[in-house]
């Protein structure tokens, strides 16, 4: 399993504890330092089942200085993920990379099935 993280990111802290506190194992990956690429995140993207929107850190400062609530709407997906993969403040996290599916952000809730693994 690999835990994308930014490491100064209390929601990534609570990510980690949980997982730690539960026994469960990952590679720990920092999203500054190692932004994910483009394949990754397309693949990803697909293993999640998720729209595209939820990959973006929709809180961060960046994604609010490059205006990007206003300029998503008229980018093909392409165009998102080749803009996600140029910064990894853009990337909403923590990501839980898993073998069958992909976790964006930490709900508590979502990540329980994890314990039974």
């Amino acid at each position: 399993m690999l835990f994308v993280c930014y490491p100064k990111c209390t929601t990534c802290q609570k990510a980690k504890k949980w997982l730690d506190e539960n026994k469960i194992e990952y590679v720990q990956r920092d999203i500054k330092t190692d932004n994910p690429s483009y394949e990754e995140l397309k693949e990803w993207l697909e293993k999640s089942g998720l729209d595209i929107k939820r990959f973006f850190n929709t809180s961060g400062l960046l994604y609010k200085s490059m205006n990007l609530k206003d300029k998503l709407p008229e980018m093909s997906d392409e165009e998102k993920l080749r803009l996600l993969a140029t910064d990894g403040m853009l990337v909403k996290r923590p990501l839980l990379v898993c073998e069958n599916t992909v976790l964006v952000g930490f709900k508590e809730k979502e990540w329980e099935w994890l314990k039974d693994e």
